[in-house]
């Protein structure tokens, strides 16, 4: 057996030989059994000999491998997908309970029985992380049985990463709903998988959606087209598949949904879904009985069946469904370039710019970064990369584009007016091909034969070059220029007129309405001389700017609102053509006079019309002339209502013509209707109206101002009283022992009384405060570190008290506010 080199994406030229070992070489039976690997062998007749199918007995020899133990699970279960799980050596395979394990293994799934269900018991099997401790005291646990497993990788659901990966270019990329292309990166990436959006799934190339609102048919499809898609139309058996999951999940949750799907009655026999299919295209059925004839709605009453029941579209049931189709992103991504190499003109190869060529002598687009690999030889004699000119020599119309090409030269007419033909030629004259399909040429002066007058130019024109519509004076300068051209070599049209006057080409008179002088010189576009009107050949009104009128038939006009001011600003340079400008003002009111002003930067001439009727400045409309100025700057003027009768004449149109001005230019133009007398009702309220506003403001600034003077005048007043709390406000006097000698000096004083009395609300009881003196020992002396007297506080009955007991203090609280007690029968 040979192997050719190549690991790792490396290849190596390196050519491997393997040869086996030889069955002959065993000599004992048991080692010949077991031989290999590479080499299967038999013991016959006490020797050893290589297998093979040519044995009588087809017997098979044992395999050398070894048995597969529990380790190989655990190489198994390192895989986390189906395709990388089948498609390796470890011999695994993918279970549906999304898990990898050796073959040798069994895909057991866990049923569960539902033991409080009033049908009798349902399995289902649910994954074991759905099952909380709730749930498993509601549902108890089945059987295990052998589940579906996949063996083979060709059998795996693919992945959008893994296909995506493999498309190299933007046109495969976008094909596939499921990838995306990145520009930048050049490469072809795999879109997200929520394409439909939040609480959406997608189910092959729709988005499901289970509701569980209670709705009617019809309120279940307005739902549906909220979230722009419709009630869903399950017409493929994966979609009946992911639906019954969904429902089996609220059944875990003890609730039941019974919800509308898109399938109505369209006449007495016949069912169809929303979209239009047959109802036979679907995995779900009819319920025995059903459906009835009262129903012209389905619904799915029993999910484990897949049973539908009809109902009157009207009646309401326990959720629904809805679906929409994926929108992928592709969609709203610029779409793929096409390849150079595909593009066979001129013209689309060099669209795109600077990322093309073309070659002209090949006929053949290349990538401009690809030039040395497609020429490597230099086969391209001439290319082009912006705008495409003509493609062979009969498309070139004078003398001098033709001999610009190395391949063309010029056959001039008899005229000698430098009128003649492009053709394929030479230095020696005219050349033609030999057939289509053959690039060889042979000389072929019968095409340009000077026998008949004609002039072949290969190096340089002939003097006169007039285009046929002049002769030359002295060998190179055209006479006049006639059949409607101007230009040295008559190879312009006169100015009102269009086309192509090059080699004999015609020139035509502008079609702009009479609303322009002037147009495009090649298309004729009309370059329209009054603000408003617009077109190719001015046959529209600017109706998106409140011009209105038919320029067909009159002109355009710009239609004014009263008691405003406009301004016209002509400052652009696509403004430059503009000399008038039309405007026109119904008045509002029929017992107003109608005031009207215009001024303008540069001189204008200025003509106000009247009209009756809508259709004024029309061809069958009629109008009044009023006012006519030339070479003015400003105008005012005033319409009287009585005198144009605004009241009998309702539609009454006032038409101003501005025109005969310069570029740039600004205007500016109003019109008012404003009342004679001043009205003394409406003086009066607005009078009165900003006088109370005025007393409004005043009121709030004094208050402001006073709520600013008393809080500094309360800050002062802390302040003082601080001060005054820090001073020695009172004296008393207090005789503790008296010696006999100084009795006399107490001759005269008050009476002995109480420091203070404080009178509680009401005067009928006060707080007495007395000095008292603590008791002594027998020498009359007051214990170490005492004083020998207290103050002593107590309530006294003050009804009985004569009034001069409390003069001092009513004297004290003259100056002062009297303060309210807080709590009533008390001493504050």
């Amino acid at each position: 057996m040979y192997i050719f080199g190549g690991f790792s994406g490396v290849i190596q030229n390196d050519v491997l030989v393997f040869k086996p070992a030889s069955c002959e070489a065993f000599i004992r039976e048991d080692v010949c059994q077991s031989a290999g690997p590479g080499v299967r062998c038999l013991w016959i007749e006490n020797r050893c000999e290589p297998w093979d199918s040519s044995h009588a007995n087809d017997s098979v020899p044992a395999s050398f491998c070894p048995a597969r133990t529990n380790a190989a699970d655990k190489q198994c279960q390192q895989f986390s997908d189906c395709a990388s799980c089948t498609a390796n050596t470890n011999d695994c395979q993918w279970c549906e309970d999304k898990k990898c394990i050796s073959s040798s293994s069994n895909c057991t799934v866990l049923t569960v029985e539902l033991a409080r269900h009033p049908r009798g018991p349902l399995y289902l099997n649910p994954p074991p992380a759905m099952l909380s401790e709730h749930q498993l005291s509601i549902w108890k646990p089945g059987v295990r049985k052998n589940g579906q497993s996949i063996k083979n990788h060709t059998k795996c659901s693919i992945r959008s990463e893994q296909v995506c990966s493999k498309l190299v270019n933007c046109r495969s990329c976008s094909l596939n709903i499921n990838c995306q292309w990145e520009p930048q990166q050049q490469e072809c990436h795999a879109l997200p998988a929520h394409l439909c959006g939040e609480d959406w799934s997608q189910v092959g190339d729709v988005c499901l959606r289970l509701n569980a609102s209670k709705e009617s048919y019809d309120n279940a499809q307005h739902y549906c087209k909220n979230l722009e898609g419709s009630i869903a139309s399950l017409t493929s058996a994966r979609q009946v598949e992911f639906i019954l999951e969904e429902l089996q999940k609220y059944q875990l949750q003890e609730r039941k949904l019974t919800p509308w799907v898109g399938l109505r009655k369209i006449n007495v026999s016949y069912w169809g879904w929303e979209d239009a299919s047959p109802f036979t295209a679907s995995t779900l059925q009819w319920l025995p009985g059903e459906p009835s004839d009262s129903g012209f709605c389905a619904y799915l009453e029993r999910a484990e069946v897949a049973g539908l029941k009809a109902k009157p579209c009207t009646a309401n049931t326990e959720g629904l469904i809805c679906e929409k189709p994926i929108v992928s992103p592709n969609l709203s991504v610029r779409p793929c370039k096409m390849p150079c190499a595909l593009r066979t003109t001129c013209a689309n190869c060099t669209s795109q710019a600077m990322e093309c060529m073309w070659c002209s002598s090949t006929k053949r687009c290349v990538d401009s970064n690809a030039y040395v690999i497609s020429f490597p030889y230099g086969q391209c004699l001439e290319w082009q990369t912006g705008d495409c000119g003509a493609q062979n020599c009969s498309g070139h119309r004078t003398c001098g584009q033709c001999l610009e090409q190395p391949d063309c030269g010029w056959c001039g007419d008899p005229t000698d007016t430098g009128q003649g033909q492009c053709i394929e030629g030479s230095y020696r004259g005219p050349m033609r091909s030999l057939s289509r399909q053959s690039r060889e040429r042979v000389l072929d002066t019968s095409v340009c034969s000077r026998e008949k007058g004609f002039d072949w130019a290969y190096i340089t024109c002939p003097a006169c070059q007039c285009n046929g519509h002049s002769t030359c004076v002295n060998g190179s300068v055209c006479e006049q220029c006639k059949n409607l051209t101007a230009g040295l070599h008559c190879q312009f049209c006169l100015p009102g007129y269009y086309g192509d006057p090059t080699n004999g080409g015609k020139c035509q008179a502008c079609r702009c309405n009479n609303h322009a002088n002037v147009c495009h010189s090649s298309s004729g576009k009309c370059y329209c001389t009054t603000k408003g009107v617009k077109g190719d050949q001015c046959q529209l009104c600017d109706s998106e700017n409140r011009y209105l009128g038919n320029p067909l038939r009159g002109t355009c006009y710009y239609n004014l609102l009263i008691d405003y001011q406009f301004t016209f600003s002509l400052l652009q340079e696509d403004d430059q053509h503009y000399t008038g400008i039309n405007f026109m003002a119904n008045p509002e009111e029929t017992n107003k006079n109608l005031d009207m002003s215009i001024n303008a930067s540069n001189n204008f001439n200025l003509n106000i019309t009247w009209s009756i009727g809508s259709t004024a400045g029309t061809i069958s409309g009629e109008e009044f002339p009023i006012v006519s100025k030339t070479n003015i700057k400003e105008y005012r003027d005033s319409f009287s209502c009585e005198t144009f009768s605004f009241l009998a004449n309702p539609n009454i149109t006032f038409h101003v013509y501005v025109s005969n001005f310069s570029w740039p230019v600004k205007i500016q133009i109003s019109f008012s209707q404003h009342s004679s007398i001043m009205d003394l009702v409406q003086f009066f309220v607005t009078f009165f109206s900003c006088f109370l506003s005025l007393l409004l403001v005043a009121a709030v600034v004094w208050k402001v101002k006073q709520t600013c003077w008393a809080s500094r005048r309360r800050e002062q007043l802390m302040r003082e009283r601080q001060q005054m709390a820090s001073r020695p406000f009172a004296t008393v006097t207090v005789a503790l022992e008296a010696p006999e000698e100084e009795e006399e000096l107490l001759q005269g004083q008050a009476d002995a009384g109480p420091i203070a009395v404080e009178p509680c609300s009401g005067n009928s009881a006060a707080v007495q405060t007395l000095l008292m003196s603590l008791p002594r020992a027998s020498s009359g002396v007051s214990p170490p570190g005492q004083c020998g007297i207290t103050i002593a506080s107590a309530l006294i009955d003050a009804s009985q008290q004569r009034p001069g007991d409390f003069k001092d203090k009513a004297l004290s609280l003259k100056s002062r506010k009297q303060q309210h007690a807080v709590h009533q029968g008390t001493c504050v």
